[in-house]
C-alpha cells in the first residue's frame, strides 16, 4: 500500500522514488512522517480508490434493485470478483487507472474502463459492464469519493488524535488541580485561579470543538447530470429513484441531499472546514498560553543533551513545538476559510473551480495533524516549575482587595470599592497593609478572622473543583 511508499509520487501514470528533501510541499518532506496516515485518504491513489468503491458499490446497489430489471441478481461469483475490486484496489490498479486516463483525458471515465477491464470478458460480465455509471455524472462519483474521504479523515485520523491530546490536557489538568497559580487580565495580576483550572479551560473549549466536528452530517447526492434523475427516469419511468438514490448514499454512511445541481452544493463541506478551524482556533490559544508560560519560567522543558536551542546562545531551550503548531495551525486555518468561502458557490448548475479547491482538502488537514503532534509533543516536554508559579503568588497581597471589598458589601460597609482602590492602588500592597485594613472593619468577628486567615494562594474558589471535573 502507499503507506510503505511514501517517498514516491506519481509522475504521468509511473511512480519514480522522490527524495523528501525535493518535496515542495513540507508535508510530504520535512513533516511526512506526521501525515502517514492521510495518505491511504487524500492522496490521488486515495482519490481513485473511493471512486472505483463508489462505482462499484451502484452497480451492486442496481442488482438488488427489482424496478431495474436487466441487471441482477448477480451470481455468488460476480458479487465476489466486485467486492474483490474494492478489497484489493493496490497501487498497481491506481497507476492503471491513471494509464488510462492518460488516454481518455478524463479521470472518472479512467475508473469506469478501469473496473470494465477487472470484468473480464466472460459473456456473465457482459450485461453487468453496460450498467456501470449507470445514469451517472462524473460529480455523481466525486461528490460521494469525496464524502468519504473527510469522513474517514474524521473518524480515523483527526478524533482520535484529538482525543490523545485531550487526554493529556485533562491528565495534566487533574494533576496540577491545587497548583495556585496568578491569573493576568490585561497582562496585570488578578484573581488567583490554578495551573490545573487553566488547562481544564481548554479541556472543556477543546472538547466543545471536538464535538461539534463530530456532528457536521456529511451529506452526498446521486441524482445524475443536473440533479433531476432525468435519464433514470427515460430508462425506467416505474422505479422509485428517489428512494433508490437515498438508500444507495444512506448505505454508504452519508446523508442523502435530494436537491442539487450537478453538484452537491458543499454546504456541510463549508460546516466541517469551519468546525475544525474553530478547533484550531482553540488550540493555537492554548499554545500561545503554554508558549508565555514557558516565557515566564512556569514551565522547564525537558532538556535533550544533544539538542540545540539556538545557534548561537547555548543555554537557549526554545518552546519550538507550541510555535510549530500555532504555525501549522494558522496554515490550516487559511486554507479551511478559503474551502468554506468558495466551496458553497458555483456558477449555475456547476463549475469546475470546487474540482482543484477540494484536492487540497488533505494538505490542510495534514497541516492540522503536523500541529496536533507538535502540541502533543510540547506538553510531553514541559515540566511544572513550582517555585516560580509560587514566588509570583506568594507577595501578591493586593489580589486580596477584591475579597475584601466584596465582603464589605455584603456586611453594608460604606463605599467599599472606594476605600480598597484608596488602599491599594500604585503602591506595594504587603500582609501588614492588608491585615491592618481588615482589623479596622465593622463586620462580624467570624468572617473579620476568615479574611485574616486568608492568602493569595488560598483565594482560589472553586478553581480546584472545576480543575478536576474536567
Amino acid at each position: 500500500m502507499i503507506r510503505a511508499l511514501r517517498a514516491q509520487v506519481y509522475t504521468g501514470f509511473s511512480l519514480m522514488k522522490v527524495s523528501t528533501l525535493k518535496a515542495l510541499s513540507p508535508a510530504d518532506g520535512r513533516y511526512s512522517d506526521k501525515v502517514s496516515g492521510l495518505r491511504d485518504i487524500f492522496s490521488e491513489y486515495g482519490l481513485i480508490r473511493f471512486r472505483v468503491l463508489v462505482e462499484v458499490r451502484w452497480l451492486q446497489a442496481l442488482s438488488d434493485e427489482h424496478d431495474v430489471p436487466g441487471i441482477g441478481p448477480l451470481s455468488p461469483v460476480l458479487k465476489d470478483l466486485l467486492n474483490s475490486i474494492v478489497d484489493d484496489f493496490s497501487l498497481d490498479d491506481a497507476e492503471r487507472v491513471k494509464k488510462i486516463e492518460a488516454t481518455t483525458n478524463h479521470d472518472v471515465k479512467a475508473v469506469e474502463y478501469f473496473i470494465r477491464e477487472k470484468l473480464g470478458g466472460g459473456p456473465d460480465t457482459a450485461t453487468l459492464k453496460d450498467f456501470l455509471h449507470f445514469g451517472c455524472t462524473s460529480e455523481d462519483i466525486n461528490n460521494l469519493a469525496h464524502a468519504l474521504m473527510l469522513r474517514t479523515a474524521r473518524s480515523e485520523v483527526l478524533i482520535p488524535q484529538m482525543r490523545v491530546l485531550k487526554a493529556k490536557l485533562q491528565a495534566m489538568a487533574r494533576q496540577h488541580a491545587d497548583v495556585a497559580m496568578l491569573s493576568r487580565t490585561h497582562g496585570q495580576a488578578a484573581s488567583p485561579t490554578t495551573l490545573g483550572k487553566e488547562i481544564a479551560n481548554f479541556v472543556k473549549r477543546l472538547e466543545a470543538a471536538q464535538r461539534q466536528l463530530a456532528s457536521v452530517s456529511i451529506r452526498g447526492k446521486f441524482n445524475g447530470a443536473v440533479g433531476n434523475f432525468n435519464a433514470h427516469l427515460v430508462a425506467y419511468p416505474e422505479a422509485n429513484w428517489r428512494g433508490i438514490s437515498e438508500r444507495f448514499v444512506g448505505a454508504l454512511g452519508l446523508e442523502p441531499n435530494s436537491h442539487t445541481t450537478q453538484i452537491e452544493p458543499h454546504d456541510w463541506m463549508a460546516e466541517y472546514a469551519h468546525a475544525l478551524s474553530r478547533y484550531n482556533t482553540v488550540l493555537i490559544d492554548l499554545c500561545r498560553d503554554l508558549w508565555s508560560y514557558i516565557s515566564l519560567g512556569y514551565f522547564r522543558q525537558k532538556i535533550s543533551r544533544d539538542e540545540v536551542g539556538s545557534s548561537t546562545m547555548p543555554h537557549k531551550v526554545n518552546p519550538i513545538d507550541f510555535e510549530n503548531a500555532e504555525g501549522n495551525l494558522g496554515m490550516a486555518n487559511a486554507m479551511l476559510g478559503h474551502f468554506a468561502e468558495k466551496l458553497p458557490i458555483s456558477r449555475w448548475q456547476r463549475d469546475l473551480t470546487d474540482s482543484t479547491v477540494q484536492r487540497n482538502f488533505g494538505v490542510a488537514l495534514g497541516y492540522v495533524v503536523i500541529a496536533l503532534a507538535s502540541a502533543q509533543k510540547g506538553l510531553d516536554k514541559i515540566q511544572v516549575n513550582r517555585d516560580a508559579i509560587g514566588a509570583d503568588i506568594a507577595e501578591a497581597w493586593e489580589l486580596l482587595a477584591e475579597a475584601v471589598q466584596t465582603v464589605m458589601r455584603r456586611y453594608g460597609v460604606p463605599e467599599p470599592y472606594e476605600k480598597l482602590k484608596a488602599l491599594t492602588r500604585g503602591r506595594a500592597v504587603t500582609r501588614d497593609l492588608i491585615h491592618g485594613f481588615i482589623e479596622t472593619l465593622d463586620i462580624p468577628a467570624p468572617e473579620k478572622a476568615r479574611l485574616l486567615e486568608l492568602t493569595p494562594e488560598t483565594y482560589l474558589g472553586l478553581a480546584s473543583a472545576l480543575a478536576r471535573d474536567c
